[in-house]
């Protein structure tokens, strides 16, 4: 080794030992008859000392050295006169007595320093020299540690990791697959696997009872925050079990990780069906951190109205739903602040029309934005409906049922945001259960499968299938975490005729089916065993563990937001050459 050491565990026990570092210069300072540099590595950072008076020759060497050199220094380790106790190296420096340069380094684009002056495009083109600055390298540690206490739970429970293919075949359910074409198998392609589930559950019928992989996958989605066109799963399945027993594995897997990685204890995860996630939250991966949830007012504002009205609330008679949160401790909200709310809902990611609120004073008293429709008596009976005390604020919209509970989800969110109510340090879990098996899609006219066509339906609900598919509850669970969804499964269809019967639903004619998932089918002829699994993303886990909002702060080599890697400049063209030696004929 160049080195005796590394420059994160040098301290006072080591005082007058004679040491070798090898690292980056980060800083230099010329104090005149002193120059001071400091020297880092992946470990941490480390003081070197020159002085004039002892070697001049030396100092004046150590002060041609530029940012980001790479260098080898001989020294004494010598107790700081100055020390800094924000660093755990800082009660010692290195008196060097000797240099080597390794490599030097041209001026790098930006400083590589905790608080840096790159933007994000600058520091995606020179990744490699974001992966030096401290926040980025410790994301990626945090991931290491994510993965080596997974394969060290999984493995104590006995699953075994087995690679599956990454060039499997294309599929129509789902998101967009990346092709690749074979240049042996002239016009035909290869897909990369948006998960490896077929082949789980082939292993499954293989006997494999316990099976798990850290795997990439692909999707050609839309990018945002939380996605990336490959991403990682923890990717489980198991065999002869019921759903309980994968809540309770895969509970102790996150469990356990909380604790070794970020020393947080987990209590039991409460849990919540989908149906019940929808009418108190509005959507299917809630943030419980806080209250506030949603009050249905449909079915009550009949009675709200007041007699000798001539003119009733045409927004609340010609909506299909009306709901409301109430915002604790906040009727003294400004009037600007409420237009910053009403602004906010009409978003066009939001989709709101317009938003009602109601005031309830601190003597009690209400008073709202749609007074000359209701009077004193009739907000109060609102404000008794929604649980709402003195000082609160009721927020109301109106409108068709799924929109105006999207739009209400994000109001929520937001409120929560604007009251402090979404600690990044404080984490609140949950299990959702008993999602709709199928969704109809009005543009094709037919049924999708909610998560994949694999899924198996309540066994309760099998006889639904053939008079009422849209009320089928499936035997599938999501992990939700601040309202992340951390990781999502099911229990599996591993029935032929009841594989068979979901394809027809989903519109496949037998041929299609065969043709497709034929390997599949004809694997169950030979036994197939009741199997489930759940797959976490791995690069989401870690952004929720990290505190981060963007997953691409956790990978080491990132896409940008249009699928672009900037360092390497790809995807990008091909010669001629290559295409014809593909069978691709691409017009320019």
């Amino acid at each position: 080794m160049l080195r005796t050491h590394n420059c994160g565990e040098l301290n006072l026990t080591h005082l007058g030992a004679k040491v070798t570092l090898c690292g980056w210069v980060q800083r230099s300072r010329n104090m005149g008859g002193m120059t001071f540099i400091d020297l880092r590595d992946r470990y941490g950072i480390t003081q070197l000392a020159f002085n004039m008076e002892v070697n001049a020759t030396l100092c004046e060497q150590a002060r041609q050295l530029g940012r980001e050199f790479v260098i080898k220094v001989d020294g004494k380790v010598i107790e700081r006169s100055s020390k800094n106790t924000k660093m755990a190296t800082g009660e010692i420096e290195i008196l060097v007595t000797a240099v080597t340069i390794l490599n030097s380094a041209i001026t790098p684009p930006f400083t590589i320093e905790d608080e840096t002056d790159g933007g994000d495009d600058i520091r995606m083109k020179y990744r490699y020299l974001d992966l030096r600055r401290n926040v980025v390298k410790n994301n990626l540690l945090l991931r290491h540690r994510v993965c080596q206490e997974t394969r060290k739970y999984l493995d104590a429970q006995d699953f075994i990791e087995v690679e599956t293919p990454v060039l499997i075949k294309s599929t129509p359910e789902g998101a967009r697959d990346f092709v690749v074409p074979s240049r042996m198998n002239s016009g035909e392609f290869y897909a990369l696997p948006q998960s490896p589930q077929t082949f789980k559950q082939l292993l499954m019928v293989s006997g494999f009872d316990k099976y798990f992989q850290i795997v990439k996958c692909f999707r050609d989605e839309d990018l945002r925050a939380d996605r990336q066109p490959e991403f990682t799963q923890i990717d489980c399945e198991m065999s002869f079990i019921e759903q309980e027993d994968i809540l309770n594995v895969f509970e102790g897997l996150v469990k356990t990780i909380f604790q070794n990685v970020k020393n947080i204890s987990l209590s039991n995860v409460p849990r919540m069906t989908y149906d019940n996630a929808m009418k108190y939250y509005g959507n299917d991966k809630p943030d419980i951190r806080f209250e506030m949830k949603f009050i249905e007012l449909k079915s009550d504002t009949e009675n709200y109205y007041v007699d000798n009205f001539a003119t009733r609330f045409k927004v609340f008679d010609d909506a299909q739903y009306i709901n409301a949160i109430v915002a604790n401790g906040c009727s003294e909200y400004t009037r600007k602040q409420l237009d910053e709310l009403t602004d906010f809902v009409k978003r066009p990611q939001v989709g709101a029309t317009g938003l009602v609120y109601i005031r309830v004073g601190n003597d009690g008293v209400c008073k709202s934005s749609v007074d000359k429709f209701f009077d004193a008596d009739a907000l109060a009976s609102i404000a008794k409906k929604c649980n709402a005390m003195p000082g609160d604020l009721i927020l109301i919209l109106a409108g068709p049922q799924q929109k105006t509970q999207k739009a209400m989800s994000e109001l929520r969110l937001e409120m929560g945001n604007r009251l402090g109510l979404r600690d990044k340090n404080v984490f609140a879990p949950l299990w959702v259960l008993d999602f709709p098996l199928l969704e109809w899609n009005e543009e094709s006219q037919r049924y999708h499968a909610m998560h994949h066509p694999f899924t198996s339906p309540k066994p309760e609900d099998i006889p639904l299938l053939e008079t009422q598919p849209g009320n089928v509850k499936a035997n599938a669970y999501d992990m939700v975490i601040n309202g992340v969804e951390l990781g999502g499964g099911s229990i599996r269809i591993y029935d032929k005729q009841l594989q068979k019967k979901m394809f027809s639903i989903l519109g496949f004619t037998d041929e299609q089916a065969q043709s497709q998932f034929g390997f599949l089918m004809n694997a169950f002829e030979y036994g197939a065993p009741p199997h489930g699994g759940i797959a976490f993303g791995l690069d989401r886990f870690c952004s929720l563990l990290g505190g981060a909002d963007n997953i691409r702060d956790f990978i080491a080599f990132p896409k940008n937001n249009s699928g672009r890697d900037v360092m390497i400049d790809a995807p990008s063209q091909i010669d001629d050459a290559q295409l014809k030696e593909l069978s691709i004929n691409v017009t320019k």
